[in-house]
């Protein structure tokens, strides 16, 4: 069995640490916070300062991927999730009445949830896991690294002693300092592939009260004007939160920052605007989040691994624009590929990097496209001008098998050329265009005079 060392320990690292564990490895887990989501999960995701970990303050929706996996590998932190308030949404829950299954449907399922309900259940099941020793507060200050061509990992540094790994997992997140010892080391630099997205990201959360109204009926969750996007984040016990996305050059940006005028500009949008109508009880400040990237970190370049012993997992591999809520499931498939195949990792990894650039580089890749549009068009607040594309994503509201490609898509199942480029899909949009003569193209939030009018001057 092998000795594994974990870098940080987040999502993925806790579930690399988990997977590996239960399949009799020895692993040690080192974070350097020696705080711990625990049960008191209000105080810790309200009043936790987490400086290194902006996003996990926001919100998430854990997609079909993050489901299958503890589903596969760690059915009790599935059952501790729902324990403890997460809820499970099938896209096709829109209708009310599912269609004729197909073989698939049964994945395309949501976890509305806080970040911190998913720390909280895998940090429990690590606990109780006799292979792994978790080290909290407890900083990494390096590699142990053999030389040669390439280097070979051997262990971390922890204060003044080695301690010695057969692997290296490096899940310290999108501030990994793992790089940067790489090349002291003398190794040649990881290959970095990163994209700034010139997307802001702001929302504050809400609970319902407990003598008010539960539900905003059937309202879908996102809406969007030229130069914004707005959209509601359901999630566990009774929490939600509302979100708006513009880009960073917007004038308009900074004054955001005040929940009268965030709120303001929220109910211009009829997502969240239902939402905000069941009068919930604001429960945090606007919290903001800029400067987003995508950025891929390859430990390999056209010569092969930059070293071996060591592997990177979570946003240290791969981070993208929270909006589409791909780093928790990208994670999580990266902790079971590596638990699954950690002996011959630990000898070569070659096998491990092909493997993150066919199951995880193309959504990266989707990312960048989708997010370099994005932000061109909230910059330029450009309106919509492509018919069918529009119709597209309206008529999935209304018919299955529209829906059915816009989940697998949103779900990492299928690409998006792939699941809309279907004869069925063309016919289903081509004949909901035939009942919707008068179709055309347009935004549901507020012009920009009238979002203009909402700020002060």
């Amino acid at each position: 069995m092998a000795r594994v060392a974990v870098i940080g320990g987040g999502t993925s690292g806790l579930g690399t640490a988990l997977m590996l564990g239960r399949r009799g490895h020895a692993v040690t887990l080192f974070e350097q916070d020696a705080r711990q989501a625990g049960q008191d999960l209000d105080r810790d995701f309200f009043h936790w300062d987490r400086p290194r970990i902006p996003q996990a303050v926001q919100p998430h929706s854990l997609l079909a991927p993050v489901r299958t996996v503890l589903l596969a590998e760690t059915p009790d932190v599935y059952a501790d999730l729902l324990a403890r308030g997460a809820r499970e949404y099938h896209d096709f829950d829109w209708f009310g009445e599912h269609p004729p299954h197909r073989a698939g449907d049964e994945d395309l399922v949501t976890l509305r949830t806080r970040r911190i309900v998913l720390e909280a259940a895998l940090t429990a099941a690590v606990r109780r896991e006799r292979t792994v020793d978790v080290r909290r507060g407890c900083r990494v200050r390096g590699l142990a690294v053999e030389e040669g061509r390439p280097g070979r990992v051997t262990g971390v540094l922890v204060d003044a002693e080695t301690h010695p790994a057969d692997l290296v997992v490096d899940a310290a997140g999108r501030r990994s300092p793992v790089p940067a010892w790489l090349v002291a080391a003398g190794c040649r630099p990881p290959v970095v592939d990163s994209h700034r997205t010139g997307i802001a990201y702001l929302c504050r959360w809400y609970r319902l009260r407990d003598d008010g109204p539960r539900d905003p009926g059937r309202v879908k969750t996102g809406s969007a004007a030229p130069y914004a996007l707005a959209g509601v984040f359901p999630s566990d016990n009774d929490t939600f939160a509302v979100n708006l996305v513009l880009s960073t050059g917007d004038p308009t940006r900074g004054a955001l920052i005040d929940p009268a005028v965030f709120e303001a500009a929220a109910r211009r949008f009829p997502a969240t605007a239902a939402w905000l109508d069941l009068d919930p009880e604001p429960r945090s400040p606007v919290l903001a989040m800029a400067g987003l990237d995508n950025r891929w970190t390859a430990l390999v370049d056209d010569e092969g691994p930059v070293v071996t012993g060591l592997v990177n997992v979570g946003d240290s591999l791969v981070h993208t624009n929270p909006t589409s809520g791909h780093g928790v499931a990208t994670g999580l498939r990266a902790a079971r590929h590596i638990a699954a195949h950690v002996d011959e990792i630990a000898v070569d990894p070659v096998g491990y990097h092909a493997w993150t650039a066919q199951a995880l580089r193309p959504w990266f890749d989707a990312q960048v496209t989708g997010d370099r549009a994005t932000g061109q068009r909230l910059a330029e607040g450009s309106p919509l001008s492509d018919r069918r594309a529009a119709a597209v994503a309206a008529c999935a509201f209304d018919d299955p098998v529209v829906m059915r490609a816009r989940a697998q898509v949103r779900h990492l199942v299928r690409p998006a050329h792939d699941a809309y480029g279907t004869d069925e899909v063309d016919r289903h949009v081509t004949a909901w265009l035939d009942t919707h003569p008068d179709f055309t193209p347009r935004h549901d939030g507020p012009t920009r005079d009238e979002w203009d009018a909402l700020i002060p001057g």
